[in-house]
């Protein structure tokens, strides 16, 4: 058996390193920098990370480094089966028996995709970065063990680049169509294109896959992404025993992206139809659906424990394609998905996250907390052509402002009159600007 996995050792290397490198979208994903850490890249199923594992090498290959030294595997192979982490010493003793003259000699890079599979993998890999001149990308979701914990596992030797579905850049980058200039600089007609595009991308999504497709397909491939993550992520990595449960949960949470959810209410629903069901069970599969990255949820913004567990969680989807999946009233909810949009490219920018309610009783969408100390607290409107909106949208921002006054107060929406007049320290941002990054 060791032979027979020799041998396809030896032949996926020379078989990776001989393919043409594909063409693929650039993807915008911040990468920590930090010596002597492998990179885990994470995140949901179909995301593009195995995409992104190409992309970094086709760098490294053009800022010239030799395709010998640069090493993409994957062990999704049904081939090797069977493997097992003692195994692993094989692909090192194969790449350098190819490639003699980069074994200590110079710094190569391993691209080692869907590791997971091969029980033991993590002492292989610490043991890469410990006595081999290395840099190691890692990366793999799947029943038996999530992206997220391909870094974890590692105990603090690697450290996570999280890919996500296509940013409106991205989507507008796959396509062909990203504004050549900043959108300070941007014609009139430009300007009214992207807003269009916009539209689009709040009703079909980011997921790469997805992009182009008509809404039938389009649908029928985001309920198969869905599927997966529920039956292999969640039902059978923790073994539960009410699926049907898990289902009427993300109805729940999906069904109503960006709104409150409270697990005690939820309870207390089921428990009226006759459904018997413990609440640690539900505090659990939300638990293990954002392990999976289908959703994310934002706790109230509060130094206070206590507040944050008796105030709901707002809960939004990884990609706003998945929202007409399960929202059931067939109306298109703009302003939802609007919100969705500007939490992942919050996130994307590092910050971390919370939602507001204000002395006044007023409710602000994000407080955001920034890796270089700024503070944002930001609303999102679909639409303030009516005078009255961005008077009300305003008042929850200044009071907000009383409990943090260095915030930045940013109000994005997407539909605007040409002129909106606006008390001091209060910035309006068009929200296709905004989300191409050059808005904030």
């Amino acid at each position: 058996m060791n032979d027979q996995f020799r041998a396809i050792f030896r032949q996926k290397i020379l078989d990776t390193q001989a393919a043409p490198l594909p063409a693929l979208t650039r993807r915008d994903v911040w990468l920590p920098a930090v010596p002597g850490k492998a990179l885990a890249v994470i995140g949901m199923r179909r995301a593009g990370k195995t995409s992104f594992l190409w992309q970094l090498l086709a760098q490294r290959h053009a800022q010239g480094m030799p395709r010998q030294g640069l090493l993409y595997f994957s062990f999704e192979d049904e081939r090797l089966a069977g493997l097992q982490g003692s195994d692993l010493d094989m692909l090192l003793d194969e790449y350098y028996r190819l490639h003699p003259q980069w074994r200590d000699q110079r710094r190569c890079t391993f691209f080692l995709d869907e590791i997971q599979v091969v029980p033991g993998w993590e002492l292989f890999a610490r043991r890469l970065l410990d006595s081999e001149n290395v840099e190691l990308f890692l990366s793999g979701s799947s029943a038996k063990l999530l992206s997220r914990e391909v870094a974890t596992s590692m105990r603090g030797r690697a450290l996570e680049a999280v890919v996500s579905p296509f940013s409106l850049r991205e989507a507008l980058r796959h396509a062909g169509q990203e504004p050549a200039v900043a959108s300070d600089r941007l014609p009139k007609a430009e300007l009214s294109q992207l807003d269009a595009a916009l539209d689009r991308y709040l009703a079909e999504g980011g997921f790469p896959e997805a992009q182009g497709l008509d809404a039938r397909s389009r649908g029928e491939l985001l309920r198969s992404y869905v599927d997966v993550v529920l039956l292999r992520d969640v039902l059978e990595r923790h073994n539960l025993s009410q699926p049907q449960v898990l289902r009427w949960l993300v109805q729940q949470l999906l069904g109503n992206a960006a709104g409150g959810f409270s697990i005690n209410k939820f309870h207390a629903d089921l428990r009226s139809r006759g459904v018997p069901v413990a609440k640690e069970t539900l505090h659990q599969m939300l638990a293990h659906l954002e392990d999976a990255f289908l959703l994310h949820s934002v706790a109230l913004a509060t130094d206070s424990v206590r507040r944050q567990q008796v105030n709901p969680r707002k809960v939004y989807p990884v990609d706003t394609g998945l929202m007409a999946l399960f929202d059931k009233s067939g109306k298109p909810n703009g302003g939802h998905a609007l919100e969705t949009a500007v939490l992942h490219a919050l996130l994307r920018r590092g910050a971390q996250v919370g939602y507001v309610l204000t002395p006044g009783g007023f409710e602000v969408d994000f407080y955001a907390h920034l890796p270089d100390g700024q503070q944002w607290l930001v609303q999102v409107c679909l639409d303030i052509g009516d005078a009255a909106t961005p008077q009300r949208e305003v008042r929850a921002l200044q009071d907000a402002q009383a409990l943090w006054p260095r915030a930045r107060c940013l109000l994005v929406a997407q539909y605007m009159p040409a002129k909106v007049a606006l008390p001091d320290g209060m910035e309006l941002h068009q929200a296709s600007v905004w989300l191409l990054g050059d808005g904030g």
